[in-house]
């Protein structure tokens, strides 16, 4: 509770001469009888009028003390916040070919795009963020949303054969292009992870990014894998594991390139773990959403609680002065 007028309960200085006046007056007491002698009214019971005797009086000063916090005005504060979010359309386009099983990422590619992906989300507040995986196909694992936590838990589902082998980056760039061309967003971003080449899909990987150019669609890609070799799982019919082998690493860094340029995105290359977050980083910093956010505070007045309060320990102080302690003048 907040007071428009906090000055007012200097008024509250009044009791002090007041309580000492009415502590003088009864120490000298109303009226005096000459008795013989007190011995017998000392040993007289007390009713409940002599316990009751001060209530009057606290009951005024009570009356006066409900007065002054009124006129100080007490408010009670109820603060709102409007937040007005310019967000960006976001699809990640991440490849789940069986290559990305390689174990030259910790543990393996798959599962650092994920983490990655999932911090990278997290970061994102007000913007609509879509899923799409591809491997020798290509289909949308959420649709664009700002719920994140559904979102992080289609994310966590991803893994690798789930759909037919091979690394269609045109037809996994094309589907993430559909996600976005009725966007209205005013800046829309597509962020292509793979670590191969393009060996299957209808769809051209540069055709694609012909498309998004057209529909003001900015593509960032970026190509998984160390240089030079990298140890691969090998399982058997059963999906056990037998080996790991060294195979090379070929990913075709021109494709993505051209396709970054052409849609006035960027091209990185991630051989690490370190390095895939750091490039994700760089892109958060690169594509920020425009968050404007007001606070506006509404005042109540609360005096009137006080003045009833003050207006019925008056009364209460008269009916038990004047009526129920009534004293003989």
């Amino acid at each position: 509770m907040e007071f428009a007028s906090p000055n007012i309960f200097w008024l509250l200085l009044v009791l002090v001469p007041l309580t000492a006046y009415y502590v003088w007056r009864a120490m000298q007491g109303d009226a005096a009888i000459r008795i013989s002698s007190t011995e017998s009214l000392r040993k007289a019971p007390r009713s409940w009028r002599y316990y009751l005797r001060h209530l009057p009086f606290a009951l005024r000063c009570a009356a006066i003390t409900f007065i002054v916090v009124a006129l100080a005005r007490p408010q009670s504060a109820e603060h709102n916040t409007t937040t007005d979010a310019e967000g960006i359309d976001i699809v990640l386009a991440i490849d789940i070919s069986g290559s990305m099983l390689a174990r030259d990422f910790n543990p393996d590619r798959i599962t650092a795009a994920k983490e990655v992906a999932g911090a990278f989300i997290g970061d994102r507040y007000g913007d609509r963020i879509g899923l799409v995986v591809f491997a020798g196909e290509a289909f949308t694992q959420s649709p664009l949303t700002t719920d994140q936590s559904s979102l992080q838990t289609l994310l966590s589902r991803v893994r690798s054969g789930v759909i037919e082998d091979g690394t269609a980056i045109g037809n996994g760039l094309a589907t993430a292009i559909n996600r976005l061309r009725e966007s209205d967003a005013k800046s829309k971003v597509i962020i292509l992870l793979t670590d191969g080449v393009n060996n299957r899909g209808e769809i051209a990987p540069l055709t694609a990014a012909d498309i998004a150019k057209e529909y003001g669609i900015k593509v960032y890609t970026i190509g998984v894998g160390t240089r030079g070799e990298a140890p691969y799982p090998v399982f058997d019919e059963h999906g056990n594991f037998i080996q790991t082998v060294r195979m090379k690493v070929e990913i075709d860094e021109k494709i993505l390139r051209s396709i970054a340029e052409t849609t006035g995105g960027e091209y990185f290359r991630a051989t690490d773990k370190q390095t895939l977050r750091a490039i994700y980083d760089q892109i958060n910093s690169m594509e920020k959403s425009h968050v404007e956010v007001s606070e506006y505070t509404i005042l109540h007045e609360e005096y009137l609680a006080w003045a009833i309060a003050a207006l019925v320990a008056l009364l209460l102080e008269f009916i038990t002065g004047r009526i129920v302690l009534r004293r003989i003048p």
